[in-house]
């Protein structure tokens, strides 16, 4: 086990004196002299730091509005009297930039949002780079620490086998959703005179059947699509594949836990060969729309505002198929297949590591937790989410912490507007969401959308397919080298099986390939890393 660095003292007091000495940071050449002398961090309350220090933050930058402008950081500087200089790049290119970074021996500060994959936070906490940050937690930050102990799963998921917290998560109590639910076009149901929706495959595929067969969008054109999927970088069918895979008893596309805690590597289960086998069936008979696998989202929504997809993936049905929030377009609700009693139904984690971390070359590294401590409180998750009292929104009943929602400014809509006015806008920031944080703002659609993923989802057995948790060094060093030929693999014989570029009687031999390739060795692994988690 590594040896805790700690390249600070931690006293007893209220607040902390510290020596910063100019040049302990390469990343700080060059910033005013306020990084000298003594500075006080205070354990409580605001401000964190008697004297002004600076410390330089990279993140990704989404492009709307330079940071320093934004009223929610202006207003945290004001507050905390921690200066910030913001070394970052944009979203599409930061991983890229990130890599390069923490290669040079430059780092910045703090790594924020920065979506530090398990196998990183390792990496770079056994170098020194990222260090620990568990002292830290227990001394200065009262809202995190009471976090982990209220939910000891978030400290198992954020705990690295050496015994090191090296980065603080984005944790989601009130997003329940796995991935984007489908949804059904609402006309075609009404259309076709459907008053329950299908509950099994085969209740499913009559459905689509129907669509395909009847012409529910009655422009007397033989143009309607069943359902439509697209490619990613990451995966064909994404968007759909764990809704379908579900009615066959599986519960991610890649690795679950059964009942049993046993773990399962899903393209060498029976149950992922049923799931092609009828995905097959949907392909030859024109049900799956042929451009799935070519297709971006940007088509299959041009083809879903022309009222001709039955059934596809987003956030929200209204989003695909234009117009305004509507009830009238139901969610998807999981089906079985006669193999199973009940559909596998996945949902969120709630929890994303590597949001926050701290590096070797920080100077107060105490006064940094301090600040991001407060964006797990109730008050600093409500600001860095909504924006500062008074822009966007007001109290109503400040006590309840009832609020209501302001006219936005210059006629802008809602979110263009709250992207000028906090980071935390379209990447993984850290920050704790709860269901407060929206109390008195929801739309009766919005409480519609809550009572469909509570009847359809979280009532019909719900559960986290796989927790977040992390390899040792070796192990990931192994698995990564297996999925690097394995995933390319298992996603090419997927589309061959589904478009029938490979027939369904090459199971076998596909399943005795994948074995070869490693297939059970990732699910030993993955057992191994699992047991380590629960024993916790």
């Amino acid at each position: 086990m590594q040896t805790t660095r700690k390249p600070w003292k931690l006293l007893l007091s209220s607040a902390l004196v510290l020596t910063l000495l100019a040049g302990c940071s390469n990343s700080n050449e060059g910033t005013a002299n306020n990084n000298t002398g003594e500075v006080a961090v205070n354990k409580e309350g605001f401000p964190i730091v008697n004297e002004s220090v600076t410390l330089t933050l990279m993140a990704p930058d989404v492009g709307i509005q330079n940071w320093e402008n934004m009223a929610v950081l202006q207003q945290m500087q004001e507050k905390t009297g921690i200066t910030l200089e913001y070394k970052n790049a944009p979203k599409d290119s930061f991983e890229t930039k990130k890599n390069l970074v923490l290669a040079s021996g430059d780092y910045p500060d703090i790594l924020y949002a920065a979506g530090l994959t398990t196998a990183e936070q390792m990496n770079y906490g056994e170098q020194g780079i990222l260090i620990p940050l568990e002292d830290l937690i227990d001394e200065y930050a009262p809202n995190f620490k009471a976090l982990l102990e209220e939910n000891p799963d978030v400290r198992k998921s954020i705990t690295a086998p050496d015994g090191h917290i090296y980065s603080l998560p984005v944790v989601e109590f009130s997003q329940h959703w796995y991935r984007n639910p489908m949804w059904y076009n609402g006309d075609f149901l009404k259309a076709l005179n459907i008053e329950k929706l299908p509950e099994t495959t085969e209740e499913l595929y009559t459905y689509l059947k129907r669509v395909k067969e009847e012409d529910p969008n009655g422009n007397g054109i033989a143009d309607e699509i069943p359902i439509s999927s697209v490619t990613t970088p990451a995966a064909n069918l994404r968007d759909i594949r764990t809704w379908l895979l579900g009615a066959f008893g599986i519960y991610e596309e890649e690795i679950y836990v059964d009942d049993e805690d046993k773990v399962h590597y899903t393209p060498l289960e029976e149950g992922y060969k049923e799931y092609l086998t009828y995905m097959n069936r949907l392909w030859s008979e024109d049900l799956l729309d042929h451009e799935s696998f070519s297709q971006t989202a940007e088509q299959k929504k041009a083809k879903a505002q022309n009222n001709q997809v039955a059934l596809f993936s987003d956030w929200n049905a209204y989003m695909t198929k234009g117009g305004e929030p509507s009830t009238a377009d139901p969610m998807f609700a999981p089906v079985r297949s006669e193999t199973v009693a009940a559909p596998a139904i996945a949902k969120n984690k709630g929890i994303s590591t590597g949001a926050f971390a701290i590096t070797q070359n920080n100077p107060a590294p105490e006064a940094s937790m301090r600040w991001v401590d407060y964006l797990y409180s109730y008050e600093g998750a409500m600001f860095f989410n909504k924006g500062p009292e008074g822009i966007l929104w007001e109290y109503t009943d400040k006590e309840n912490r009832v609020k209501k929602y302001l006219p936005v400014p210059d006629g802008k809509e809602m979110e263009d507007y709250r992207a000028t006015l906090t980071p935390n806008y379209g990447i993984p920031a850290p920050t704790l969401s709860m269901d407060d944080i929206n109390k008195g703002l929801k739309t009766d659609f919005d409480l519609w959308v809550e009572q469909e993923t509570q009847q359809k989802l979280l009532d019909k057995g719900a559960r986290i397919p796989f927790p977040t948790l992390f390899f040792t060094v070796e192990e990931q060093t192994e698995i990564s080298s297996l999925n690097s030929d394995l995933s390319t693999y298992v996603k090419q014989m997927e589309a061959k099986f589904i478009t029938g570029a490979e027939p369904l009687t090459g199971w076998d031999n596909y399943v005795a390939t994948v074995k070869k390739m490693g297939g059970e060795r990732v699910a030993e692994i993955n057992q191994a890393a699992y047991d380590r988690w629960k024993s916790n």
